[in-house]
This record gives structure tokens, sequence and C-alpha cells, in this order.
């Protein structure tokens, strides 16, 4: 297992700071109650949940042409079909991921292709398994062409937590599938937007990890 990047600046700050607090209450507190063991490994929990947060775990990723692999860990909170206005401005089918805090949050690609389009819109931070939250919340959306001429958008949106969305999506670049597209901090959710002629490999309330788990079939 490996910590990703976006991780190891929070990681050297949450040691530093478990660190000096237990340093200082070694030196300055004499009588040692059940309460100061308590608090102690409480802030050592805390740390290393953090730590637990930015993993990557070793993975052997599905290598699949015919098929969507799913972008990120976490639940299938919602299948439907929506109108998408602003890449593929068109009907197609939106299959959404939360991922909770204990999800890995690494994001990547689900096929290849190139991406075409890449925005960020501020918004709110409502819980991400709300349905509204695609809509409301900040956001970066990034739509690719496939080889096939089909275009599939994928959207990362901002939980209750997630303060801070990275996207090293660009514009005109060719990505492979399973490749590294980006990395929300701290509980948030994925929103695949997939033509109506892909067959759906999902339920609600499934469990999917990214690089792992099929999707959706191309056509």
């Amino acid at each position: 297992m490996k910590i990703h990047r976006e991780g190891k600046k929070i990681i050297l700050i949450g040691l530093g700071i478990t660190v000096t607090i237990w340093a200082v209450m070694l030196f300055f507190v004499n009588n040692w109650t059940v309460y100061h063991y308590v608090f102690l490994s409480a802030l050592l929990l805390f740390f290393l949940a953090v730590v637990a947060f930015f993993r990557i775990p070793r993975r052997i990723f599905t290598e699949s042409s015919a098929e969507l692999i799913s972008p990120a860990d976490g639940t299938i909170v919602a299948i439907e079909q929506v109108y998408e206005k602003e890449y593929i401005k068109g009907n197609c089918m939106q299959v959404s991921i939360f991922m909770s805090g204990t999800d890995v949050h690494v994001n990547r690609y689900p096929c290849d292709g190139t991406v075409e389009y890449v925005k960020f819109r501020r918004g709110n931070y409502f819980v991400a398994s709300y349905p509204k939250s695609s809509d409301l919340n900040e956001r970066t959306e990034v739509g690719m062409m496939l080889d096939n001429g089909k275009k599939i958008m994928i959207r990362q949106v901002a939980g209750v937590m997630a303060r801070r969305i990275v996207c090293y999506a660009k514009e005109g670049t060719r990505v492979k599938q399973n490749q590294e597209m980006g990395f929300i901090k701290f509980g948030s959710r994925i929103d695949l937007f997939l033509p109506l002629d892909f067959p759906i490999n999902v339920g609600l309330q499934d469990k999917v990890k990214n690089g792992i788990s099929p999707i959706a079939e191309i056509r």
C-alpha cells in the first residue's frame, strides 16, 4: 500500500501535531489519569484514520476495451435517465457512486479516450449522497470522446467534509483506462453520464472498486 501524493503534506502536519501534543503532555503532566490515555488514544486513532484515507492499495486492474470500469470506490446510489446540458447535450444514463470517508478516494478514467471538456464549478457542500448534490455542490466535470465516437462525462462532486477536488484532466489529452484522473479529499461522489445504449452492469446499493468493477458495456 502507498500513500497518495495529495495526502503527504497533511499527514506530515498531522504527525507533527500529534508528536507535539504527546511531548507536551509527557513533559507537563505529572499525574496521568485514564482521561489522558483516552485523549492520546483518540488522537492517535484520528491520525491513523487520516493516513488510511490517503491510501492507495495494490490492485490488479480490470482492462477491457468493451467495458467502462468504475472510476471510484463506493456505493451505487443512483441509476437514472437524465438530460446532460453541458457536454453531452442530450439524454443519457447517470450512474452515481457515493464515496464514504472510509473508501479509497482516488478517481480513475473508466476507459480509453480523449479529454475534450474540463470545467470546475463552485457550489455548496451538501451531503454527497443527496440526489441534488450533483447539481448544487462544488464539482468538476470531465468530458471524454471514446474511440468509437461516443461521449461520456465524469463529474467529481464535493461532499460535506470534502473541501477540495483535485482533477488532473486537461483538454486535448489522450488518456488510458484506469489512469489516475484525480482525488477528492474527505468524502464525496462521482457521477458518470453514459450513452443510453450502453448496458448498465450494476444495481442500486452495489459496492464497486476503482479500476476493478465493470459499470457498463461499451457499444
